[in-house]
């Protein structure tokens, strides 16, 4: 069994900024949290929020949960890494993700084809800015210098020594082959909708990603973080439809039929009808009606609900899951009741 790390999951802002978020932080700080993480859609960003609340805390890391690969050219990503890292002592940490294609063409105009092999070039290319190297790269998907126009580019070596070279860098995976990648090329893995109860495809996946030639990371030293939503109520139907409203939304309205990467998380957990049923209600614009379709037994495959010995029982699969870090929301009371069931 394993020492669960907690994190704290900002997400990312609805019309504008939560109230309390300098608070929440330093109670989660003084709470024992290991670190802080913001999120990006297609609003606020991720790196701000954290550049601002890392500055009222001392010791939490600073982790993007995700920062979306369209967003940004890969040395843009790298500079914005390398001067966080600095800024919070070393802190950061970097997490990557192609998002979806809805995201990445609607609202980015960015190419979505082939995520999993501009994954592989991006990460690359952040791998030689950290290294000072001059930027010479010739890929599919990115080139530099570019080899059109005027013709002046030239390799460029940062001007920034990197506080550290071996800066983690995270990418988030759902899919099978792009959870092997995360082994492969990352020191770590964001996780969604993972469950403890059915994770013997990604084993084998990890397993297979650690054993390429050139993996970069070993299973005792690979991160892997995952939101998971904790909800303590006596009422476990009660708790559970605190979550349900979430899991609708992912399942049945983000991406389309036969395009939704989180519909097919929870098909491989012998959900298919079920995701089938609430997308149909969903698309419909039967939202309400949507959440109501997620059975119990799919919540509580991804998420702690009911009385705190329920959880506290449930906890001990977390502990000897993959997951080494998990990332929980809430104000400053529940961070406190989370605290106390993981780590006693």
């Amino acid at each position: 069994m394993s020492d669960l790390k907690l994190g704290l999951a900002l997400g990312y802002w609805g019309a504008g900024p939560p109230p309390g978020l300098a608070e929440l932080v330093t109670a989660a700080e003084r709470l024992g949290y290991d670190s802080m993480w913001a999120a990006e859609a297609y609003g606020s960003d991720a790196l701000t929020p954290l550049a601002w609340l890392g500055g009222r805390t001392g010791r939490m890391r600073l982790g993007t949960s995700i920062m979306q690969m369209s967003a940004r050219t890969p040395v843009a990503t790298a500079m914005a890494a390398m001067t966080l890292d600095h800024l919070s002592g070393g802190r950061f940490v970097l997490g990557l993700g192609a998002s979806g294609p809805q995201v990445v063409e609607g609202w980015y105009g960015q190419p979505y084809s082939k995520p999993l092999a501009r994954a592989r070039e991006y990460v690359a290319i952040l791998r030689q800015v950290m290294a000072r190297e001059k930027m010479a790269f010739d890929g599919e998907h990115y080139r530099l210098p570019y080899p059109g126009g005027s013709g002046l580019g030239k390799p460029l070596r940062s001007t920034v020594h990197p506080l550290r070279a071996d800066l983690p860098i995270l990418l988030a995976a759902e899919g099978p082959k792009n959870v092997a990648l995360a082994a492969e090329i990352a020191d770590g893995w964001l996780a969604m909708f993972y469950s403890p109860y059915d994770d013997a495809h990604y084993r084998a996946s990890l397993d297979e990603g650690f054993a390429r030639r050139e993996a970069r990371s070993i299973r005792e030293t690979f991160e892997v973080t995952c939101r998971v939503n904790v909800e303590i109520d006596d009422d476990v139907e009660a708790a559970a439809d605190r979550v349900r409203p979430m899991l609708a939304l992912y399942v049945g309205g983000m991406g389309a039929r036969g395009a939704n990467f989180h519909f097919e998380a929870f098909a491989r957990m012998g959900f298919e009808a079920e995701c089938a049923r609430v997308q149909e209600l969903y698309l419909e614009g039967h939202k309400e009606a949507a959440a109501a379709a997620i059975p119990l037994a799919m919540v509580e495959k991804v998420a702690l609900v009911g009385p705190r010995s329920k959880i506290a029982e449930e906890l001990d699969v977390w502990r000897s899951s993959l997951v080494t870090t998990m990332l929980v929301s809430g104000d400053p009371t529940r961070l406190a009741a989370i605290a106390e069931l993981v780590h006693g």
